[in-house]
């Protein structure tokens, strides 16, 4: 059953265009908790190959922009013009460069409505160090938060589920004034992978992540 649910994911993705089956995780959540609006940013971490970017970029359109941001070049000519791709490390990257990204009459000192990382860790087949390494990715992305999202501002992230989950949640929930945990229909039931979905950023430096959620990520320039 999970196997055909996956063929039909990567059929229907062939079938409108979409570069990876993802894509349905993230209109899912969408359509769940109306993450996106017309006319906004949103910066997406681990971008390749580029199936959120297609979302988020028809969903803030006219008006909005999008700023991918991966350790891999993507080559997509993406229909809406309102995509820029970076080629960037989110563990060390600079804000001002996803920043400088955005179209000038867009620049703020926080550019984007809308945080998104799908980012996955290079597995080793050791579930204990995967997590963790998923953990630590996504203590870099709450990270970038304070210095690029928006006051009330929403992020979406996924994680590898483990012992330090509920840690990062808390962390997250320091942060915005909701966070759910959420696992798309896309999803294969054998993942570990789940969503994190929190909206109405509250402006606040998150907390440092405590020992059990891995090691403590490089801080984003602009924190004290």
């Amino acid at each position: 059953m999970q196997r055909e649910l996956h063929d039909h994911y990567f059929k229907l993705a062939k079938r409108e265009g979409y570069l990876a089956r993802a894509a349905y995780k993230l209109l899912e959540i969408d359509q769940r908790r109306r993450i996106f609006h017309r006319g906004q940013n949103v910066i997406d971490f681990g971008a390749a190959p580029g199936s959120w970017l297609q979302v988020a970029s028809s969903k803030v359109a006219p008006g909005g922009h999008v700023v991918g941001v991966d350790l891999t070049e993507i080559h997509h000519n993406f229909r809406d013009d309102n995509v820029t791709c970076l080629v960037d490390d989110v563990l060390t990257m600079n804000p001002d460069a996803a920043l400088a990204a955005l179209p000038a009459s867009a620049r703020r000192s926080r550019g984007f409505a809308v945080v998104l990382s799908d980012m996955a860790p290079s597995t080793t087949g050791d579930a204990t160090i995967d997590h963790h390494r998923s953990i630590h990715l996504c203590n870099a992305a709450l990270n970038h938060c304070y210095t690029l999202l928006m006051p009330s501002g929403s992020l979406v992230m996924k994680v590898l589920e483990g012992e330090a989950f509920p840690d990062l949640v808390d962390r997250v929930r320091a942060c915005f004034k909701t966070a759910k945990a959420f696992k798309p229909k896309a999803s294969r039931s054998e993942s570990r992978e789940m969503y994190i979905i929190a909206s109405d950023y509250v402006d606040t430096p998150p907390d440092p992540p405590s020992d059990s959620s891995g090691e403590m990520p490089k801080m984003p320039t602009g924190w004290d």
